[in-house]
């Protein structure tokens, strides 16, 4: 079997509820709850499996990797964390996770949006702050169907999938904007450009990864292109929202309010405006934290491992 090393397992098993039975039967592995950056290098000698958890590996990290290191296993979707370059001169294959949570974080996002609809967040800090008015006078605040709605999807992968499905279950119109083009057998989804979704769509959710092409792919210019009473809902990455210009249009009312699972840093400075915003949700990007998300997750780092053991590499992004 090839050694492994978990460098900072609390990051997914923060509840310690998960089983590692499935990884410990492919691989001897050595778990760390946490690992910092002075830390790494002592605990991957001898080891031929890093497996992590959005901890930054950069160029000169890696470029320090002893020879043992064959494989970085990231345990989650997003890569944008290690010098894929880097890797690839010192022979070192990258795999990630691509659908482990993609059910947990559409549902998340569907969430987002019939909250968003029915201002349920709204009036719920309307009570926590003693105003009753919307059970003493006339409803207050926005409540609309969502049904014959259009949700702009941005990014076609497994998440935006699973999304669009419930989308038009209910009865919403897809608009879809992808790096690839796509064809759909129903006639209620169209693929659009990424101008013409933002004009026409009254909620957009934002799927797609973190790469150069797509970090700060929603900026000032973009929000403006939005309707003013049109709602954005990130469950990606933070930082493909530009957050200064989102701040912005949510002050200036350009779009009438977003909700965000992920922000630019995590976690969020204290004095962050998003925080007493009352056009804003957010979550502590909590869209893969479910249990049988992660339960998921253990399993399928194990199918990688596995997989490549035996020469099959599965998953494989470098």
């Amino acid at each position: 079997m090839k050694n492994t090393v978990f460098l900072n397992s609390g990051k997914v098993d923060f509840d310690n509820q998960l089983d590692y039975a499935s990884l410990k039967h492919v691989t001897n592995i050595t778990i760390y709850k946490e690992s910092s950056q002075e830390e790494i290098l002592e605990r991957i000698t001898g080891q031929n499996i890093i497996i992590s958890k959005e901890i930054p590996l950069g160029r000169d990290l890696i470029e320090k990797f002893p020879p043992s290191v064959e494989l970085i296993c990231e345990a989650g979707t997003g890569y944008n964390n290690i010098d894929l370059a880097a890797a690839k001169e010192k022979n070192i294959s990258v795999c990630n996770i691509p659908a482990y949570s993609s059910e947990a974080v559409a549902q998340l996002t569907i969430a987002f949006l019939l909250d968003l609809s029915s201002s349920l967040s709204r009036q719920q800090v309307m009570l926590s702050h003693g105003n009753y008015d919307n059970f003493n006078k006339h409803l207050m605040v926005k409540h609309v169907e969502i049904n014959k709605k259009t949700l702009g999807v941005i990014g076609a992968g497994n998440i935006a999938r699973q999304v669009i499905k419930v989308a038009r279950a209910l009865g919403m119109e897809v608009l879809v904007n992808s790096r690839s083009p796509r064809t759909w057998d129903d006639p209620q989804i169209q693929q659009v450009s990424l101008d013409e979704l933002l004009k026409a769509s009254d909620f957009v959710a934002i799927h797609c990864p973190l790469t150069p092409d797509t970090k700060h792919l929603i900026n000032k210019e973009k929000l403006q292109l939005m309707k003013s009473t049109a709602f954005i809902i990130n469950t990606a990455r933070g930082p493909i929202i530009n957050e200064g210009d989102l701040i912005d249009a949510l002050e200036n009312k350009t779009i009438a309010g977003a909700a965000l699972d992920v922000q630019d840093p995590e976690p969020p400075k204290a004095d962050n405006p998003l925080f007493s915003m009352d056009n804003v949700i957010l979550t502590p990007h909590i869209g893969w934290k479910c249990w049988e998300s992660r339960q998921r997750l253990m399993d399928m780092l194990a199918e990688n491992i596995r997989c490549y053991t035996e020469g099959k590499p599965v998953n494989v992004v470098s």
